[in-house]
């Protein structure tokens, strides 16, 4: 089966992991979460990220939710798979895996390990060298604080320079925008995919700093989707109207839940059994649910309505 290729522009969403009430993987619920996704016309899905619950899957989870989603996605959009891990060798390893299991991309943050282990910057760049070389896949680099590395641009763009396989960009700091404007205004055509995230709550200044894509939640891709289809066909106008009127439910979603969202909005359609999360995460509050599931329901998202 061909791998499909990944485009530099999109939606890109992360796909929640569904667990069972007891917390084990829900394998069919899994199955479920990528149709409703590919229903709702990504242009891609990213898997094992943060919002993915990754740091609680063990090692055998993580391979029978690759297999599992590579092959039950079939080629029908790219996937882009996260494997990150501050060990060298086993991102490496993580990758090499991944692509053999037919990933489109890969995405990684810098290797760190709580707030003290960081590599430099010359260890960086070997990182992601060794991961390209076990890969042969083109990889995002994803920018986030979670990390605690600071990504500067002039060295993002000599990590480009020095890894070409390195060509896309998540931006998830604060000043998004301001640090994506000097990002492809410095890199120039090395940076093929300057992307946002976070939910994509700063997403139409992200679009109007350059910004091709955005990697959001499995909330409400398909509203979200419109946004950036109208600006980058140059009708930002129409764009930004379409953003206010999701701007309340993306805020909700980043400030009060977290990766709960999806999870909980997906239940309620009926597209997962449980919106289950794994201790030491806890389930919304019930106030919090119900203000989440009001905003939904008003901007009418496809994920409350696609298992029914």
């Amino acid at each position: 089966m061909p791998v499909p290729a990944m485009p530099n522009s999109g939606i890109y969403p992360i796909a929640p992991t569904p667990f069972t009430e007891a917390g084990a993987l829900d394998l069919d619920g899994q199955k479920r979460v990528l149709d409703c996704m590919i229903d709702q016309g990504v242009d891609g899905i990213c898997i094992l990220a943060n919002y993915s619950e990754q740091f609680l899957l063990s090692d055998a989870e993580r391979d029978t939710l690759l297999d599992l989603c590579l092959s039950h996605v079939a080629g029908r959009v790219p996937v882009i798979v996260t494997t990150s891990h501050f060990s060298t060798r086993l991102a490496a390893e993580r990758s090499q895996r991944a692509a053999a299991a037919g990933a489109s991309m890969l995405m990684l943050m810098p290797p760190y390990h709580g707030t003290a282990l960081k590599a430099d910057e010359a260890g960086i760049v070997e990182h992601f060298a060794a991961v390209a070389e076990a890969s042969g896949l083109p990889i995002m680099v994803q920018d986030a604080p979670l990390s605690g590395v600071t990504l500067s641009v002039p060295f993002l763009v000599r990590l480009g320079a020095a890894v070409p396989q390195v060509t896309h960009f998540k931006v998830e700091t604060a000043g998004a925008a301001a640090k994506l404007r000097s990002l492809i205004a410095a890199g120039g055509a090395a940076i093929q995919g300057p992307f946002d995230g976070e939910e994509s709550i700063t997403l139409m200044a992200d679009l109007d700093a350059g910004a091709t894509g955005t990697m959001c939640s499995a909330l409400l891709p398909d509203l979200i989707k419109p946004v950036v289809t109208e600006h980058l066909a140059g009708r930002r106008a129409e764009a930004a109207r379409l953003y206010a009127g999701i701007l309340p439910l993306i805020n909700y979603e980043n400030r009060q839940c977290g990766l709960r969202a999806c999870k909980t909005a997906m239940m309620e359609g009926g597209v997962i059994r449980s919106d289950a999360v794994r201790h030491p995460l806890e389930p919304l509050h019930p106030a919090t649910r119900a203000g989440l599931l009001e905003l939904a329901r008003e901007a009418d998202v496809l994920a409350l309505k696609w298992g029914k």
